[in-house]
This record gives C-alpha cells, sequence and structure tokens, in this order.
C-alpha cells in the first residue's frame, strides 16, 4: 500500500504549480486503486513476469517507473508554466528554499533505509546489512555523478543537480539492492547521477516543464536501474529486464494518458 502511495506522490512532483487538487486526487486514487495493482501483481503478484525471472528488489521500475510514466504523460497534457519557456528559450524558475529542499531530500534518504530495507522482509542481519551499505553507496556516488556533470556543464557546481543526484542513485540501486554488489553499485549510482543531470536538460529542451525534475529522477534513473541488474547480476537476465521496462512503459504509458485526458474533458 506504502509503495502504491509512493508510485502517486511522483507524479505530483512533475505537475506542481498547474494541477487543481481536485483533479490530482482523482487521478491519483483511480492510479493507486486500479492501475497499480494491475502493473503491481506482474512482478510482486507472481504474475507472468515473475515467471518471465522478470526481478526488481524494491521497485525501481514497479514503484518509480509506474509513477514516473504517469508523471511524464501528467506533464505533457498539462503543459509548462506560465514564464516557464519564452522567445529566447528557457527561463528559470528557481526554488522557494533550497536549504528546505536539502532536508527534503535527506528524509527521502533516510526513508529509503525503509524502503529498501524492509523489502528484504526479514530481520536477516547480512542480507539487510548489504542491502544498507549498496544503498548508501548507490545514493552517495549520484551525487558525485550529478555534480560531476553539472558542474563541467555550467562551470559551478549545481545544488539543486546534487539532490536530484544521491535521489537517482536511490532509485538506480532500488532495483538490485540485494544482488548487486557493493562496487557495482558505485557504478550504477554514479551513471544515474550522470543521466539525471542529462535528462533534465533533455526535457527542457523538450519543454515538458518538470519542476522538480521527478520525471528524471523515477523514471529515466528507474529503467536505467531495472536495466542495471541484467547488467551487474549474473543470476538475471538484461533480456527478461528490458521486456520488463517495456511492459510497463506501455501500459502505464496508456492508462495514464486516458486518465488525465478523461479528467481534463470532465473537469
Amino acid at each position: 500500500a506504502m509503495f502504491a502511495a509512493t508510485a502517486a506522490t511522483i507524479v505530483s512532483g512533475a505537475v506542481a504549480e498547474r494541477i487543481k487538487l481536485s483533479s490530482f486526487l482523482i487521478f491519483s486514487t483511480l492510479y493507486v486503486a486500479f492501475i497499480y495493482p494491475i502493473a503491481g501483481s506482474w512482478k510482486w503478484g507472481n504474475g507472468w513476469l515473475h515467471s518471465e525471472g522478470f526481478y526488481d528488489f524494491a521497485g525501481s521500475t514497479l514503484v518509480h517507473s509506474v509513477g514516473g510514466w504517469a508523471a511524464l504523460i501528467g506533464a505533457y497534457i498539462l503543459g509548462p508554466r506560465i514564464g516557464k519557456y519564452g522567445n529566447k528559450g528557457i527561463i528559470p524558475i528557481m526554488g522557494h528554499s533550497m536549504p528546505l529542499a536539502s532536508i527534503g531530500v535527506f528524509l527521502l534518504w533516510f526513508g529509503w533505509y525503509g524502503f529498501n530495507g524492509g523489502s528484504v522482509l526479514s530481520a536477516d542481519p547480512g542480507n539487510i546489512s548489504l542491502v544498507f551499505v549498496t544503498t548508501t553507496l548507490g545514493a552517495s556516488a549520484g551525487v558525485m555523478g550529478a555534480m560531476t556533470l553539472s558542474w563541467y556543464l555550467s562551470k559551478k557546481p549545481d545544488l539543486s543537480m546534487v539532490l536530484n543526484g544521491s535521489l537517482a542513485g536511490l532509485v538506480g540501486i532500488t532495483a538490485g539492492a540485494d544482488v548487486i554488489s557493493p562496487m557495482s553499485s558505485v557504478i550504477v549510482g554514479y551513471i544515474a547521477g550522470l543521466l539525471v543531470v542529462a535528462s533534465v536538460l533533455f526535457f527542457d529542451r523538450l519543454r515538458i516543464d518538470d519542476p522538480v525534475g521527478a520525471i528524471s529522477v523515477h523514471l529515466v534513473c528507474g529503467i536505467w536501474g531495472t536495466l542495471a541488474v541484467g547488467i551487474f547480476s549474473a543470476k538475471h537476465s538484461f533480456i527478461t529486464q528490458f521486456l520488463g521496462v517495456s511492459s510497463y512503459a506501455i501500459f502505464c504509458i496508456i492508462t495514464s494518458f486516458i486518465l488525465f485526458l478523461s479528467i481534463d474533458k470532465l473537469l
């Protein structure tokens, strides 16, 4: 239930500042009540993807990409905030308080130990300690990756990118936190940090307005983290991981599009 709610909250960041509260509440209710249980059952309900050997430990795809696809469709249908894009290109709308944003990210990071650690579904110290280590290293490497690329591109460090880099690393390692080695988790997290910076710039060029970078963090890095299981874990197939990513993409894009368009027409 908490993972289903988390998938819905991912959408809120991408549509912030331009969606009616009533519309968002209706979307969240329908998405969590009907769409998520179907998607979740494919793997965590011993469904067809589980039978195929698809692996997602704590939800890089089942939570983050499922929410990320909906966030992408919602941001696309809503359009950008007034003043975000002009004739001269992209016009940055600065965050209200970076200290508050930093506190929020650290709260998320701390909560991730419950998110990933709890997904062990036991109190086994060996498994839990491995998950805690890979989660921490993935997030830390995400910070380094995002700082490296953003500093290179803008010639100065960017705190907002660094914060999103930590979340990118967390999302990236979530799918394989219990089957990827600590050293490999550093690689996964670092690449996720690079991807989130590149993705934020990419979606801005497409004029898809995402105020907090939710699509880049959760969708793009969720896809990467799921595919990384097939790369860094000898027990799992990259082809099967790709099949899972593609299946969730098709399902979530179609259902999110129908839901958002219906709400837009009715409200």
